[in-house]
């Protein structure tokens, strides 16, 4: 099969694309809305009555998915009709749209085609584009096209001629690494790399076919399953052609790494993810899950008015521009068929689309808070590598699933940390390390944090050095650095690390499901999973033995220092408790932490805090996830004055920074 040679340029150099040069529409305030499901059989009044609900809850933005199928008809003709009536209701209720492109799917999935299947699927997707931006760019009510629902393929390469032939043609263009495992033979995860770049190539074409027909309109992509997908995001690149990155945050499908106790810190590491691979761009949540699924999604849940509150102000409290739920109106047919929704059968609000409404209502009655807010800037930065992820992956076998050596225990082992940190009421920076900026003179107060993240990529290597020359810290625990990227063990032939670390991984034990690290220093015994890592050591303190057996150690590295636990802590303070851990966080990331200027004073277990700047104030939102009321201690720098703004329950402040908040409830906190 012949393919076009400007579309083969393009797979080859993914990150030459486009680069819109598009500032973002940023809102002053936070925008919040729901999906709106057109459909066949939907009359105009219909679809102006669910504009109108959005109206009357205060939503001023929505999605909608625009249906190849229910416009194209069979004859080659096009029929806008039944969309015309959702653009012209938006306008008329002052609703701005969100456009989802959504051609015509051969498997009829729920989550859209990902990727082109021929040369002249992709011909049929450009005609489809073509027509739909040509028509609908006139409306004033379009704010951004969304180029994508929910990219990505779970890593895996499509199974057909085009991918196939495009993947031929990638690898003859990739040149050989200068690192090459010693020579060693090695994984190197290349069909993992090409769906990374394909991905990234299929997106920034979409982007390009839309600007030949509206060059200046924001463009947008929702990204999903975060947890299990983020390793084929290429983020940095992706910023070349869009204008803001979003999430799709469903607990039901997404969050499986959680309980439902934890939805909320799921959702606010979500973000954080989001917001690093955002970098210079805005985030928004363009999918929050706000009605009950039934035969659809992983769990079944229904959220109650609660956790619509707590997750709405966990969005805005992590930066995001806007938050989409979904969905306002119920599919009547085919997939998720009469489930999601924010009202009832009869058109009448829920009590979530209520209590969302009562956020709205604090957003618009203190415009001059909610505008413009920054989050705030943490030094404490917990960071992963896709090819951990890679590697965990590809080393699946058959046997006892136990949570250390399946998938997910690299994802879960960060999350770890990030949970901890959130019952202190501390916020972090959580990303892939090639969104970590490596190039500063000062890295003083700075902590970097890579739990179990087994596989460190050889450009790495001087970057860490670096950071910890610099000034930085760095705690290091599990198997992290077990690989290189191309999955060869770097512990036997010569661990590139060592100087860094003080010494060299000596053996891995396996002890079982539950056991624990005794350090010395700071005195702490730490919950741990499966195995238990020991030292050869050669310059580090030793800061935990085991018998004879070296199990922590703390090296000094220029102006800087290592703490290196090599057993699963992370895991190990998930699955028994995360007490201990907290505690060491708040040893080993002291200096990073005394710069927070809001925070607990103690961990607080099943509660978290997110802190945003508002001009010369700061705004805390806190959230009670305990079946008991609660009264919470807040630290501050400075002499800030808490003033309550928002409490969905009877949630107060009782003078001296505490707050009591009752359970499941949400507080949000002005601080001047």
């Amino acid at each position: 099969m012949k393919i076009n040679v400007l579309i083969i340029k393009l797979i080859v150099f993914p990150i030459l694309i486009l680069n819109t040069g598009i500032s973002a529409q940023t809102p002053s305030l936070p925008l919040i809305g729901a999906q709106v499901f057109i459909e066949p059989g939907q009359t105009p009044g219909d679809v102006e009555n669910w504009f109108r609900i959005l109206n009357l809850a205060g939503m001023t933005v929505c999605r909608i998915r625009m249906f190849e199928t229910h416009m194209h008809r069979p004859d080659g003709s096009w029929d806008f009709s039944l969309y015309d009536n959702a653009f012209r209701a938006a306008e008329k209720y002052g609703v701005k749209i969100f456009a989802t492109l959504f051609p015509a799917d051969s498997k009829n999935s729920v989550g859209g085609e990902k990727f082109p299947e021929s040369e002249q699927h992709l011909k049929q997707i450009s005609e489809y584009i073509k027509n739909i931006v040509s028509h609908f760019r006139q409306y004033g009510a379009l704010y951004a096209w969304v180029l994508q629902n929910e990219p990505g393929n779970g890593g895996n390469m499509p199974d057909n001629a085009f991918a196939r032939d495009s993947f031929r043609r990638w690898k003859e263009k990739q040149v050989s690494p200068i690192y090459s495992s010693k020579g060693y033979m090695t994984e190197s995860f290349e069909t993992k790399r090409f769906v990374r770049d394909y991905e990234t190539w299929f997106l920034g074409w979409i982007a390009a076919e839309i600007k030949k027909y509206d060059p200046d309109r924001p463009l947008h992509v929702n990204n999903h399953q975060i947890f299990e997908n983020v390793a084929e995001y290429d983020f940095p690149s992706w910023r070349k052609f869009l204008t803001t990155l979003g999430a799709s945050a469903h607990p039901s499908w997404h969050f499986g790494y959680f309980n439902r106790n934890q939805y909320a810190v799921a959702l606010a590491a979500n973000c954080d993810i989001i917001r690093s691979g955002a970098g210079n761009i805005p985030f928004w949540i363009t999918e929050l899950q706000g009605g009950n699924n039934i035969y659809s999604g992983n769990v079944p849940i229904c959220p109650t008015k609660e956790e619509i509150t707590q997750w709405l102000w966990t969005g805005i409290m992590s930066g995001a521009d806007g938050i989409i739920f979904w969905t306002l109106n119920p599919r009547g047919t085919a997939d998720e068929a009469g489930e999601w929704a924010m009202i009832t059968f009869q058109n009448e609000p829920s009590d979530r689309l209520t209590a969302a409404s009562k956020v709205i209502k604090t957003l618009a009655s203190n415009p001059g808070i909610f505008s413009n807010t920054v989050p705030i800037e943490s030094n404490i930065h917990i960071l992963y590598s896709r090819e951990s992820l890679w590697a965990e992956s590809r080393s699946q076998m058959r046997g006892e699933k136990i949570e250390g050596r399946s998938a997910g225990g690299v994802m879960k082992s960060a999350l770890a940390y990030y949970e901890a940190l959130s019952e202190n009421g501390i916020g972090c920076n959580f990303g892939e390390m090639n969104e970590f900026d490596w190039s500063k003179n000062n890295y003083e107060r700075n902590t970097i944090i890579l739990a179990h993240q087994i596989s460190i990529p050889s450009v790495y290597w001087e970057k860490l050095e670096g950071f910890v020359n610099r000034g930085g810290k760095l705690v290091v625990s599990g198997l992290t650095g077990f690989f290189d990227e191309n999955m060869h063990n770097i512990m036997k032939t010569g661990f590139p690390l060592e100087k860094l670390f003080g010494g060299n991984l000596r053996e891995v034990i396996h002890v079982g499901d539950k056991f624990e690290i005794e350090l010395e220093n700071p005195e702490l015994q730490l919950p741990a999973h499966l195995w238990r890592g020991t030292i050869k050591n050669n310059t580090a303190d030793i800061i935990g033995t085991w018998g004879y057996e070296i199990i922590a150690t703390r090296n000094h590295f220029g102006r800087g220092e290592v703490v290196w636990i090599p057993s699963l802590i992370g895991l190990g303070a998930r699955r028994v408790n995360n007490q201990p851990l907290s505690e060491l966080l708040r040893v080993e990331a002291d200096q990073s932490i005394s710069d927070i200027p809001v925070r607990f004073k103690k961990q607080e277990p099943g509660v978290m805090m997110r802190t945003l700047r508002s001009g010369k104030s700061l705004l805390s939102v806190v959230i009670n996830k305990n079946p008991e009321r609660r009264n919470i201690e807040i630290e501050t720098t400075g002499n800030l004055k808490p003033v309550l703004l928002f409490a969905d329950k009877s949630g107060m402040i009782l003078g001296n920074n505490i707050c009591s908040i009752g359970s499941e409830e949400t507080i949000v906190i002005k601080w001047e």
